[in-house]
Formats: structure tokens, C-alpha cells, sequence
């Protein structure tokens, strides 16, 4: 049997993961006070139970009796009882934003401040990210790009990775994205915008992408970049503890080159072992997200 406990910070897409293990086959239950939680393990290991797979959300709203939780994570271990932890993060700004759009009270913020509320909640449960199995930060994720992680670390037939790779083309002169871990420069290679019949195309399309790439320097361009963060990745992972690396590549106006070689480089990158998207962010008027 799998026993996946889901928790993590408010408004970090607890929901949204319980939401999507349901649909998978889970039998969920959210909330669920902490003084229970050995008697439903006890139940759901039982012959008569009838489901394999288990998902319990916890979370601040079990108030102080949260500060339970280590004794009776020890206590299902001593048993020999097997679970995992899932843990849903975002930053402190996305969190804060998310709480003011839906309008919704922080359950440590009642009639105060969201910041001081997030604030107290990381310090009572940074226990248990410490402790996760699974940590999915969803500062960047759209719905459905979390639903696509759970759903990757519910599959049996690949193991799941907790690094989600951001591949960005911006254009420098609407400024270097601000979460960028890695920021690379692409105005080296040939610029389509000086060509009457690609200058209003993007690297979206293969004209533009076979003048960017005729020299060669652009393949050997992204074979060295590829090999770096092949190198790097992990070590990301094991030194810094990150668990989302956005890789930023830009041009003079980021419709052109820094394109081209964002989504080369994200075909690339799938033969890692990573969840990777790529993010056009000045390609035009709307975001265009690919890799979903």
C-alpha cells in the first residue's frame, strides 16, 4: 500500500495536489485531525479496506495539536508502517499575491497581516519540509504544470525528480528576469531582425530557427550549454538544496535567437531526468508556455 501525507504552506496548491491523487485513484482525505492519524493508518492497512493507495492532507489547521505530529510520524515508523511525505512550497511574494486575489484569510492571519501569518506558519511546520519526500515548489507553476508533477510522482513506472528546470528567452531590453538562477547571452549569433522576410517571425518558426542555427555556432552553442547544466543540475540539487532552476537566454529583443535556442535547449534537456518547460516571456503580448 502507498501512504502519502500532503502538506506544505497555505495556498502552496495542497488542494489542487489532494484534487489530482483522487482522480488518480486515491482515497483522500484532507485535514484530518492529527490525533487520528494512527487509527486511519491502522484502518487503511486492514484486508477489508478496500483502496492500495492513501493521501491525507495536513496542515496548519490542526492549530497545536501540529506540534503532535513528529511523535506520531515516529510512532507509524516504530510500527513498521511505511509512508511518504509531499511537501507544496511557494515564495513568500507568490504566496501573498495568492491570498490577496482570492480574497481568502491566512489561517494564522485572522484580521492581521498575510506576511506575518506565512511567517509563523514556515517556522511550525519547517519541520516536515526537512523531513519530505517530495518537495514541488509551485512559485511557477500554472494548475496544470502541478497537476503534471503529481502526477509524475504518482507514477510507478518513472522515478520522480523534485528539480523543475525553467528554461526562459527574454529580450535584454526589457530587462534579465528576476528569478533567474543562470542568465545567458545569445546576441553573439546572426539576428534574423535584420532580415526583411523574418524580421516580423519569431524562433518559433523554422525559417527563423534555420538562419540562427546556418553557422554552426548556435549547435555548438547549446551542445556546451547542455553539458554544463548536466553538470551543474545535480549538483544544484545536493549542495543547494533547490528544487527549481530557471535558466534564463536572451537576445536584443527576445522574439528571434534567444528562442530558437530556448527550445532547442528544451528538447535537449528531456533526456534528463528533470521536469523542464520553457517560457517565451517577451515573445509577444501573451506568455506562450510550451512543454505542458
Amino acid at each position: 500500500m502507498r501512504f502519502v501525507i500532503v502538506t506544505g504552506m497555505s495556498g502552496a496548491g495542497k488542494s489542487t495536489a489532494l484534487r489530482t491523487m483522487e482522480d488518480s485513484g486515491y482515497f483522500c482525505v484532507d485535514n484530518l485531525p492529527v490525533l487520528l492519524i494512527e487509527k486511519f493508518a491502522e484502518i487503511s492497512r486492514d484486508q477489508n479496506f478496500n483502496y492500495d493507495r492513501v493521501a491525507i492532507g495536513i496542515d496548519i489547521r490542526n492549530g497545536k495539536k501540529l506540534d503532535d505530529l513528529s511523535l506520531v510520524l515516529a510512532n507509524l515508523k516504530n510500527d513498521n508502517f511505511k509512508y511518504e511525505i509531499l511537501f507544496l512550497d511557494a515564495s513568500d511574494a507568490v504566496l501573498v499575491k495568492r491570498f490577496k486575489e482570492t480574497r481568502r484569510e491566512h489561517p494564522l492571519a485572522r484580521g492581521g497581516r498575510v506576511e506575518d501569518g506565512i511567517k509563523e506558519e514556515r517556522g511550525r511546520i519547517g519541520f516536515l519540509r526537512e523531513i519530505a519526500d517530495y518537495i514541488v515548489d509551485t512559485s511557477g507553476l500554472l494548475t496544470r504544470e502541478l497537476k503534471k508533477e503529481v502526477n509524475k510522482l504518482l507514477s510507478a513506472e518513472k522515478e520522480y525528480s523534485n528539480m523543475i528546470v525553467s528554461i526562459v528567452s527574454f529580450g535584454y531590453k526589457n530587462g534579465i528576469p528576476r528569478d533567474a538562477d543562470l542568465v545567458f547571452d545569445v546576441r553573439f549569433l546572426p539576428n534574423p531582425y535584420y532580415v526583411d522576410e523574418l524580421k516580423k517571425h519569431t524562433g518559433n518558426d523554422k525559417p527563423v530557427q534555420d538562419y540562427v542555427m546556418q553557422s554552426g555556432e548556435a549547435e555548438e552553442f547549446m551542445t556546451r550549454l547542455y553539458g554544463m547544466l548536466e553538470y551543474l543540475i545535480p549538483r544544484f540539487v545536493e549542495n543547494e538544496g533547490k528544487h527549481q532552476l530557471v535558466v534564463a537566454i536572451g537576445c536584443t529583443g527576445g522574439r528571434h535567437r534567444s528562442v530558437t535556442i530556448a527550445n532547442g535547449l528544451f528538447e535537449k534537456l528531456q533526456s534528463l531526468p528533470y521536469s523542464v518547460r520553457v517560457v517565451h516571456r517577451d515573445i509577444g503580448m501573451d506568455t506562450i508556455i510550451k512543454g505542458e
